[in-house]
C-alpha cells in the first residue's frame, strides 16, 4: 500500500509540474516600457533596412500593390465587396510583412540577405507562422463577408460604380450605414493590431506558440498604449496615403513598416532564455 500511495504522490506530482510547464509555456513574455520617440526611431532602422536591401524590400511592395489593384478591379465589378476586401489589407498585412522581418533579422546578424532569403523564411519551422496566417486570413475574409452583408442588408439604391457607392455613403442616405461600417471595421483592426503588433516577428525568431506570441503582443499594447497608438496611427495613414496614389505609395509603405516593426519587436519584447527558432 505504502508503494501505491507513493506511486499516487509521484504520478500527482509529476501531473502538477507538467500542468505549471504548460501554463509557464504560454505565459506571455516580459515586454520592455517605449516612448512615443520610439516610434521614428523604429521608421529610421527601417528606412535604414530597406536602403540596405532595396530589389528584395521594394518586391514586397510592389506584390502589395499589385494585390491593391486587384481590388481596384474588383471595385469595377462587385462594389459590395470592395470596402471590406481594401480594409483588410490592414488585417493580413502583418503576415505578408514576414519576408521583410527576416531579411531585418539577417542584418541584424551582419548577413547580407536577398530574396530567396526572404522567401525562404516559409520553409524554416514555420507552422506556427503559418497558422498565424490562417488566423488572420479568416479574420480578413469574415470582414469582408460581414461587410458585404452590411451593405447588402442597407443599401436599397441600385449602384454600379465605386462613385456611386462613395456619393450614396458620403452625402445621401448612407451615413448611419456608413458610421456603422467604421465603428466595426475600426473595432476589428484595433483587435488584430493589438494582437500582432510584434506577434509575427517574434514567432519568427523565437521558439514559442502562438497562443503565446498573441499574449505578449496584448502585453506589449496594454504597457505601451500612447506609443503604439501613434504607430498603429502611422500604418492606418500609410496605408490610406497609399490607397489614395493607386496602390504606388504601398511599394515604399510596405518594406518600410515591415523593417520598422522588426526593430519595434526588438525594442518591446523580452527575449532572455528564449531559445531562438533557427541560427
Amino acid at each position: 500500500m505504502g508503494r501505491g500511495q507513493g506511486g499516487g504522490a509521484g504520478l500527482t506530482a509529476l501531473a502538477d509540474t507538467l500542468r505549471f510547464m504548460r501554463s509557464s509555456h504560454d505565459e506571455p513574455l516580459p515586454v520592455r516600457r517605449v516612448t512615443a520617440a520610439s516610434v521614428l526611431r523604429w521608421l529610421q532602422l527601417g528606412a535604414r533596412d530597406m536602403v540596405r536591401v532595396p530589389a528584395a524590400s521594394l518586391a514586397h511592395g510592389l506584390l502589395i500593390a499589385a494585390g491593391g489593384w486587384v481590388v481596384i478591379w474588383l471595385a469595377q465589378h462587385a462594389w459590395w465587396l470592395a470596402p471590406g476586401a481594401f480594409s483588410a489589407f490592414a488585417i493580413v498585412g502583418p503576415i505578408l510583412c514576414t519576408g521583410l522581418y527576416e531579411l531585418s533579422r539577417m542584418l541584424g546578424r551582419g548577413q547580407t540577405p536577398g530574396l530567396a532569403d526572404a522567401l525562404g523564411a516559409w520553409r524554416r519551422d514555420a507552422a506556427p507562422l503559418v497558422q498565424l496566417g490562417f488566423v488572420l486570413g479568416g479574420i480578413a475574409l469574415a470582414w469582408v463577408a460581414v461587410s458585404a452583408a452590411l451593405f447588402a442588408a442597407f443599401v436599397t439604391t441600385p449602384l454600379a460604380t465605386p462613385m456611386q457607392f462613395l456619393r450614396y455613403a458620403a452625402v445621401e442616405q448612407g451615413n448611419l450605414l456608413f458610421s456603422l461600417w467604421l465603428t466595426l471595421g475600426g473595432l476589428t483592426v484595433a483587435v488584430v493590431f493589438a494582437l500582432t503588433v510584434v506577434s509575427a516577428p517574434l514567432l519568427l525568431g523565437r521558439r514559442v506558440g502562438l497562443r503565446r506570441s498573441l499574449l505578449t503582443s496584448v502585453r506589449a499594447v496594454g504597457e505601451n498604449p500612447l506609443p503604439l497608438a501613434l504607430w498603429a496611427g502611422f500604418i492606418m495613414l500609410a496605408i490610406a496615403l497609399s490607397m489614395a496614389t493607386a496602390m504606388i505609395g504601398f511599394v515604399v509603405a510596405v518594406p518600410l513598416i515591415g523593417h520598422a516593426t522588426w526593430h519595434a519587436y526588438k525594442e518591446l519584447v523580452v527575449t532572455d532564455g528564449v531559445p531562438l527558432r533557427y541560427e
